[in-house]
Parts: C-alpha cells; sequence; structure tokens
C-alpha cells in the first residue's frame, strides 16, 4: 500500500506523512531538503537554478518510486513526483524561470520516467490558503524560505487546484489544511486495502475514484 501527501510549500505534507507513518507502522519516504545541494541557491536566484533543482528532484523522487517498488512495503510518501513535472517544473516554466530549452528537455525526461512508474494507491491532496502558508513557512523558519515571493506561492495554488481536478491515477482525499491541528489532531477513520485506518482531522470526505 502506497498513500503520497501532496500539497504546496508548508501546507503540511511532511508532519502528516509523520503522523500517519507512525499511526499505521508504515515506512516513512521524506523529500530530500536538508540535504538538497541546490534549494538554498534556487531561491536566491530561481532563474539560474531552476533546471538544476528540478533535474535533482526528479531523479531523487525516481529514485524514491523504485525503491518504493521494490520493497513491497506500506508506505507514506510526502510529495509525489507528479508534483514535480506538473506544478513545480511547469510553475517555472510559465513564469519565465526555466528557458523553452530545459524545460522541453526537463519534459522529455519525466515523460520517459512515467513509463517505468506507479500512482500511489491513495493520494492525500492538502489544500491551503496562502495566508496559512506563509505562517507555516514562518513557523519552520528555513532561512532559504524567508525569500519566497508571495506571487510564487499564488502560482502553485492555482497549479495545484486545477491539477488535483484533473488527477485521474487512483483515489483522491482532499483536505483542507487551513484548520487542521497537527499538533493536537481529531482523527476519522479511511478504510484501506490491508484493513487498517487512516485518520484525519475533521474531514468528512470520502476518497473519489
Amino acid at each position: 500500500m502506497h498513500i503520497a501527501i501532496a500539497g504546496n510549500i508548508g501546507s503540511g505534507k511532511t508532519t502528516l506523512t509523520n503522523l500517519l507513518s507512525k499511526h499505521l507502522g508504515w515506512k516513512p519516504h521524506y523529500e530530500e531538503v536538508d540535504n538538497n545541494p541546490y534549494l538554498s541557491s534556487f531561491y536566491y536566484d530561481m532563474q539560474r537554478w531552476s533546471f538544476n533543482l528540478q533535474i535533482y528532484f526528479l531523479t531523487s523522487r525516481f529514485r524514491q518510486i523504485l525503491d518504493i517498488r521494490n520493497s513491497g512495503e506500506n508506505v507514506v510518501q510526502d510529495r509525489t513526483i507528479y508534483e514535480d513535472a506538473y506544478i513545480f517544473a511547469e510553475n517555472l516554466y510559465d513564469m519565465a524561470l526555466m528557458s523553452d530549452r530545459d524545460y522541453e528537455n526537463y519534459r522529455s525526461l519525466f515523460d520517459l520516467m512515467s513509463s517505468y512508474m506507479q500512482a500511489p494507491d491513495l493520494l492525500i491532496y492538502l489544500r491551503a490558503s496562502i495566508p496559512t502558508l506563509v505562517r507555516q513557512i514562518a513557523k519552520r523558519n528555513r532561512e532559504y524560505e524567508q525569500s519566497i515571493r508571495l506571487d510564487y506561492l499564488k502560482s502553485l495554488n492555482d497549479k495545484y487546484e486545477n491539477w488535483i481536478a484533473n488527477y485521474d491515477k487512483g483515489k483522491v482525499l482532499i483536505i483542507d489544511s487551513d484548520n487542521l491541528e497537527f499538533e493536537n489532531p481529531v482523527f476519522e477513520i479511511i478504510p484501506t486495502t490491508h484493513g487498517k485506518n487512516v485518520n484525519i482531522h475533521n474531514e468528512n470526505k470520502e476518497p473519489r475514484e
């Protein structure tokens, strides 16, 4: 069983990944942030480092997908490879922060990788407003994130909404993270194929096919 957590920067993906993996006794797969050699440079100069950063995320996420598939373990994954391609890379291209040549090269590599990928069994999308994202980013106090532009976050949010509305690779659960209290969560039950329960705060929506 493979559950993936999707959402914008600061929406609560890592926190929820940690909570679910502990609750279910499953293995967490986190996004490579602390050891990412391009992230701080990217936020300083997005246009210069956009391609390098996206290639790094793409290859590390693809390696993670292969590890998940080969392990046969039940996992909770922090962010998906689809977000890298359909949201972050596409957004950088739309904002003229990635050249035509680099974007075409990136998408060619992603399309090739896609033929070897299997979508998660359940995708949990954390929907968050810009004030929530800004508050959460400030709260975790990563120095390189303090320069993130509001128009960048808004553009990403728009991309997320379009992507999730058209996602057809599996079951989706959408959660409004503006009202989530991860430190003191109230849980409800989501059935899984393995008979375990995933608990989410104050959310009454069932996964859709």
